[in-house]
């Protein structure tokens, strides 16, 4: 895959990245630093960072792959179908904003305590750290096929190596080197790409590249719509998303949400013009279009978009071991009804790494990458209704089971294939997966407002 003479170029850059990164980023001598961001002051992110900071952390390197691959598949509709999933940063602002300005609330997961106790927020901590768990191995498996074969030596290797680095400077400020070195790859991003939109738009031009594809359901607006009705639910069970709407001022906060979601939708969709170019290349469909696009081009491209993909999966992991860290040092604590100790930081170290180890394997074994976002976006469907419908409710653990297991449940047996066909809407790719979202989340949302109805009968004939 990558010309003798040009590799050490690619294994250099993979060092020299890990090395940088680890100069840049601080060293964080306070809890606040290292599970908050805020700098030795005490003084959090500013609006600029944290926008940044947001806008790379989505910008996950599965996800432009999975971009492309859409593109290349289902033309701009596959492009929009992926990039609606960047909506998921504005509903979560908007509603962390509503928690934190009308409950006060710190967290989801303090937020969930209150509101459906306990074994509540234990359910959605073990949702969100199985999904960081998979935010490990489908990132290192993109940048690991930049440099060979997938399950070749090279190819775990490299994921491997650069799993290490990215994890080497992480340790060294948790959320605050996190975001410090966000603001750098997402300057970096942004220029990588643009030079690489600037390589593949002039061979077609823009009109042409917007008119491939069909607004039909069989041919990717069935993924679209799948993608609209998971943004109700998918933003909550992202911790990276999530953490950074506590750590700066309200308003600040909200801000910082919107227009990090604008920049992310229009950076995926011009990524996914890739897979449209490759498309009307006639390039052979793969699960790799960017590096089949980058390759077709020569060894300087490919180098670029290899450099590209490290940005954006280095962005995701420094962030997911940040999160990690805090969601088994300070919130776990929370859980057992425990203050988190002042060892909170030495017990989030330890986590970091073992997720770097473990959470790897997945990628050795092979998994498909865009399962990592839509069959775990099945899976915390009930989601949707315990945060948009939460004012609904003064304190009902029910509520929160009877929405959230039963998406879980969905989730799993879509897994398998259990789902019945009859379930399905279209006959597209997409179609099963449609009607398991949509006929789901009317369920999750039922099961919500049942003990509400319930509750409220009863106080009526009483």
């Amino acid at each position: 895959m990558i010309e003798p003479g040009f590799a050490a170029y690619f294994w250099g850059f993979l060092l020299l990245y890990g090395t940088v990164m680890y100069v840049v980023s601080p060293r964080s001598r306070t809890v606040s630093g290292f599970f908050a961001g805020t700098d030795d002051a005490g003084r959090p992110a500013t609006e600029w960072a944290l926008m940044c900071s947001i806008f790379i952390s989505w910008i996950f390197a599965k996800s432009v792959t999975n971009a492309a691959n859409l593109g290349a598949a289902h033309g701009i509709v596959g492009g929009l179908a992926y990039a609606a999933y960047w909506l998921s940063i504005p509903v979560a602002g908007i509603v962390i904003y509503w928690l934190r300005t009308r409950h006060g609330a710190t967290g989801l997961v303090p937020f969930l305590i209150s509101k459906y106790g306990r074994l509540a927020a234990l359910a959605f901590t073990l949702a969100i750290l199985i999904r960081l768990y998979n935010e490990v191995w489908s990132n290192t498996a993109v940048v690991g096929a930049y440099y060979g074969q997938t399950g070749g030596l090279t190819f775990i290797a490299a994921a491997l190596l650069f799993t290490a680095v990215t994890l080497f400077y992480s340790l060294k400020g948790g959320l605050r080197s996190s975001i410090v070195t966000d603001v750098i790859q997402a300057v970096l991003f942004v220029i990588i790409l643009g030079v690489v939109l600037f390589l593949v738009l002039p061979q077609h031009g823009l009109p042409k590249l917007l008119a491939v594809g069909e607004f039909h359901l069989d041919a990717g607006v069935d993924l679209l719509l799948v993608a609209l009705l998971q943004v109700l639910s998918y933003p909550f069970h992202d911790p990276v998303l999530t953490d950074r709407g506590f750590i700066t001022r309200e308003k600040t906060m909200l801000r910082a949400f919107l227009v990090a979601g604008v920049l992310g939708f229009l950076c995926i969709f011009a990524f996914s013009l890739i897979g449209v170019h490759a498309r009307l290349e006639g390039l052979p469909a793969g699960d790799n279009m960017p590096g089949a696009v980058a390759l077709a081009f020569g060894t300087l491209p490919y180098l670029l978009m290899t450099c590209l993909m490290i940005m954006a999966a280095g962005s995701t992991l420094d962030s997911t071991f940040s999160s990690v860290a805090k969601s088994v040092g300070q919130e776990l604590p929370l859980l057992a009804g425990r203050t988190p100790g002042s060892n909170a930081v030495k017990i989030g170290v330890w986590t970091m790494i073992a997720f770097a180890m473990l959470g790897n394997l997945p990628m050795i074994a092979g998994t498909d990458i865009l399962k990592a976002t839509t069959v775990s976006g099945t899976m915390v469907m009930g989601l949707a209704p315990i945060f948009l419908l939460a004012p609904l409710v003064k304190h009902s653990p029910w509520s929160f089971h009877l929405a959230f297991w039963p998406g879980v449940m969905l989730g799993i047996l879509l897994a398998v294939n259990a789902i019945p066909s009859s379930w399905a809407i279209g006959s597209g790719k997409y179609a099963l997966l449609l009607g398991a979202n949509l006929y789901g989340l009317a369920i999750c949302c039922a099961g919500f407002v049942l003990p509400v109805a319930w509750q409220r009968l009863r106080a009526a004939k009483g």
